[in-house]
């Protein structure tokens, strides 16, 4: 890519997240009543429901406490930054067991908790951005133990019922990708000292029970040995998923000055690729099976915005650290494609949800699920590359 290609690049990331996304959710979301972030948000800004999901009160969070450290120190940001955390801490623990909830009412009060731990590693992250931002050896403190209460469910989870039976137990390529990504924040907001460990386990068993190279794709649910599951469940690819495995590997490889780090994660991209991109239609599809045979998910050919967003960060990160032409044409065909069909000029930000042609099937700007965190995080981490 030359310089003038990588510097037009570079002004649509940055000058998108801070002049476009940024200021859609800033201008719409923020709770000055009760706390937090209301982000049931209409195309226009509106708020539709104001239920708060806890993930969304982590993620904005951190990626406030993130623009705070690494942009600008904006005294908005990071008067933001303290306004999530504390509706954080007042309302989004269970007391009983220090677990954290999923989704509460405006005001706090519990609707649901998950079997697993992710509202934890969004709150651990968010905590570790807030302690890099003040000097504060109590958000510190919350980092870590948030941190733990995440890995120690996902590896002993205590009182909660079991969501199948032991008939077919199964692993799952979320748990050690999550700790990947949760730990690089933690080392470099607090300086967590076994953030590399729990790398290095977590790609260990990524690499040992997911990355098939007997089917060329990466796994989503295996068997607790890493064997194939014949069943719906277990034939299920989800490339979007996997295609973020792959760039938080090639991340740490940059990282580490380690190539066989960025090889592995340049395999996993190269194979999810090959199994996720719609030939006819472009863009990632949702799901797709390991053999071709029918997925059960009826939403599997639609296109989210998020694996849109992380295939753009993997492939220009792949070109950065390999310099190989495929990687700067993925990327440029997944974002020309992206670009041509999610963004709202009209209002901000990015639709969430269109068909296999593209068509918008929801104009939600936000919900349980998405909010201001893969679309600002995929504009903050290319602007990064293209900077490098």
């Amino acid at each position: 890519m030359d310089t003038a290609s990588k510097q037009r690049l570079l002004a649509v990331y940055r000058d998108g997240l801070l002049e476009d996304t940024l200021p859609f959710w800033l201008r719409h979301c923020v709770d000055r009543e009760h706390g937090g972030f209301m982000m049931a948000l209409d195309q226009d800004g509106t708020v539709v429901d104001t239920d708060k999901g806890v993930w969304q009160q982590g993620r904005f969070t951190w990626l406030l406490g993130e623009l705070y450290n690494t942009v600008e120190p904006r005294s908005e940001w990071l008067e933001l930054a303290r306004h999530g955390a504390d509706f954080i801490d007042r309302f989004c623990f269970d007391l009983d067991d220090g677990r954290m909830w999923f989704h509460v009412t405006r005001d706090g009060r519990p609707i649901r908790k998950r079997r697993y731990a992710f509202s934890e590693s969004f709150a651990a992250i968010a905590y570790g951005e807030l302690a890099k931002a003040t000097g504060s050896s109590e958000y510190a403190d919350k980092a870590g133990r948030a941190f733990r209460r995440f890995v120690d469910h996902n590896l002993n989870p205590v009182n909660t019922p079991a969501k199948f039976t032991d008939t077919r137990p199964t692993r799952s390529l979320g748990f050690p990708m999550i700790t990947i990504a949760t730990a690089q924040e933690l080392r470099d907001s607090i300086g967590m000292d076994d953030a590399d460990a729990w790398i290095d386990r977590s790609i260990e068993s990524i690499v040992q029970y997911h990355v098939k190279e007997e089917f060329q794709c990466v796994m989503e649910t295996v068997d607790l040995d890493g064997g194939m599951i014949d069943h719906f469940d277990g034939r299920t690819l989800n490339p979007g998923h996997a295609i973020e495995g792959a760039w938080f590997i090639m991340w740490e490889g940059m990282h580490r000055g380690d190539d066989s780090l960025i090889s592995v994660g340049c395999k996993m991209l190269d194979w999810m690729w090959a199994r996720g991109w719609d030939r006819e239609h472009g863009g990632i599809l949702y799901f797709t099976s390991v053999d071709d045979r029918p997925v059960q998910e009826y939403w599997h050919d639609m296109k989210f915005w998020w694996p849109q967003n992380e295939a753009i960060i993997a492939t220009l990160l792949a070109h950065h650290l390999t310099g190989e032409a495929k990687y700067e044409r993925w990327h440029k065909q997944v974002h020309e494609w992206a670009y041509e069909h999610f963004p709202d000029p009209a209002n901000g930000e990015w639709y969430g949800y269109l068909d296999r042609t593209a068509r918008v099937t929801s104009t939600l700007k936000g919900n349980l699920w998405k909010g201001p965190f893969h679309l600002p995080r995929m504009q903050l981490i290319c602007w990064r590359i293209l900077s490098m």
